[in-house]
């Protein structure tokens, strides 16, 4: 049955052989291309950026599976004329297997002859269907109780625009087949009018286009997914952003905390984040003012990204405040911070250094916690401080922390960083080494330093050397100076 305008309109000429072949041998190479592609896509389930592209792939070979299929009939013509494979010609693969193990058609044609109430249809409708030609055709009336109801008036309103106004077919409906599967068709059609102008039947084309909307389905959801994901994303980010910039200190630049009877201590302070922007990490830089003219120090490193990092630092570092006001020493408390973290809802680890410097003889007391020791630079030259015991926070209960202490002089400056200020190697404990990369590119900085005459141009000094590197966590460093009488 070819589609028709009047009765007596004669069929078109097939087209070349040979045009059909070339198409279907490019449609099969491009289909490999995009299996290929598919494959790649597989190789990450769990990330919805593959998932994504996994289903784009899957979309695009159903098309051209669709394709190949649709051409391979062209090239064989109607089905009463003989199939003769091109040579050299490879088959698209095969359409899946309906539930009955039968080859499932893509493809099916149909003629209701409205005068005779009689319906003709192609074997491949009937598969289909689910009909074997035993059962026959389904009539105009029978055809609608096929259907899902949303989508009955849809496939009623087609018909009757067809049949009374002469409207061509063109829509989409659901059937539900007597085996209980639900199968998405495509119907293109138009009537076929008599030598008198008059609507004789009616004749379509139906699609299984059950796996192409499967395929689409999966495109949306995914695509869908990974834009949530992305929202969540950048929601996160945000809040890990302010919650950072609410935690750290408002300054920016140079500070000056008053010593009583002694110099005043010139603070300066900068946060560099990673290579990839979006992680905020729970790093941390504070510096505190205390009773009795003393200053608080301190520097630290909460593992993990985002917002979960930085509500953890902010709790970390609001008890470490908190404690320190209350006047306890830098190795109790590091103990107690320990303590919070072993006990927390959230389990995490974190490195710290604490410095409690006293003007009253320029005494540095300070504690460290699995992280790189503070650098003190003098007379251009710098070296890092001894390192009391001390373990990761969080990693072990009961740990112990020890104390030093250090004697600063007139001008010397104290380094404070985290460990990501450059690529860096670990201990199978997972504890920095003695001499991390980011402290001898520091150390190497030292007659630079000595130029310099404010913490704040040694902290413009650190972001030249640091700010360009490939970090792949981000990093803080706090600089303190002590004050002389012959530099402001």
């Amino acid at each position: 049955m070819s589609p028709q305008v009047s009765a007596d309109h004669s069929a078109a000429q097939p087209p070349e052989r040979d045009t059909v072949d070339s198409l279907i041998s490019q449609t099969h190479r491009l289909r490999g291309g995009v299996d290929a592609v598919r494959r790649e896509t597989a190789a990450e389930p769990e990330d919805p950026r593959f998932r994504w592209q996994h289903a784009l792939c899957d979309l695009a070979v159903n098309h051209l599976d669709d394709l190949g299929r649709q051409l391979g009939q062209l090239r064989e013509g109607l089905p009463s004329e003989p199939a003769v494979p091109a040579r050299g010609y490879i088959p698209m693969p095969a359409p899946p297997e309906s539930p009955r193990g039968s080859r499932l058609a893509r493809v099916g044609s149909a003629e209701w002859n409205l005068l005779t109430d009689e319906a003709d249809w192609s074997e491949e409708l009937c598969r289909i269907f689910g009909r074997s030609q035993q059962d026959g055709p389904l009539s105009l009336d029978e055809l609608p109780s096929w259907l899902i109801e949303q989508d009955q008036p849809l496939l009623t309103a087609m018909v009757t625009d067809c049949l009374v106004d002469g409207k061509p077919i063109d829509g989409e409906f659901r059937i539900v087949r007597a085996d209980g599967a639900v199968r998405t068709l495509h119907m293109t059609g138009e009537p076929v009018l008599d030598a008198d102008g008059c609507t004789a039947s009616m004749w379509a084309v139906l699609r299984d286009v059950s796996e192409l909307r499967r395929s689409q389905r999966a495109l949306y959801e995914t695509r869908d997914s990974l834009q949530q994901q992305r929202h969540i994303a950048q929601t996160e980010h945000r809040i890990a952003v302010e919650l950072q910039e609410a935690v750290l200190p408002p300054w920016r630049g140079s500070l000056r905390f008053a010593q009583g009877a002694g110099p005043a201590l010139d603070l300066a302070a900068h946060y560099l984040p990673s290579a990839t922007s979006a992680l905020i990490g729970g790093d941390w830089y504070d510096a505190l003012p205390l009773s009795g003219g003393r200053t608080l120090l301190s520097v630290g490193d909460l593992t993990g990204h985002g917002v979960v990092a930085t509500s953890g630092m902010a709790m970390l570092l609001g008890a470490l405040r908190g404690m320190a006001l209350a006047g306890v020493e830098p190795g109790s408390l590091m103990d107690r911070l320990n303590q919070l973290l072993d006990s927390s809802a959230q389990p995490a680890l974190g490195s710290a250094v604490c410095c409690r410097y006293d003007p009253a003889g320029r005494r540095l007391l300070w504690s460290q916690a699995g992280h790189p020791a503070p650098l003190l630079f003098r007379a251009s030259t710098g070296r890092a401080l001894h390192r009391p015991e001390g373990v990761l926070l969080g990693a072990t209960a009961g740990a112990a922390y020890g104390q030093a202490e250090e004697r600063l002089e007139p001008g010397d400056l104290l380094v404070l960083h985290t460990d990501g200020l450059a690529r860096r190697a670990t201990t199978l404990t997972g504890l920095p080494e003695d001499e991390p990369g980011g402290a001898r590119q520091l150390l190497e900085l030292a007659p630079r330093f000595a130029a310099a005459r404010s913490a704040h141009e040694c902290v413009r000094i650190v972001v030249e050397e640091f700010g360009g590197t490939e970090r792949e966590d981000d990093a803080c460093v706090l600089i303190a100076r002590v004050g002389d009488q012959d530099r402001p």
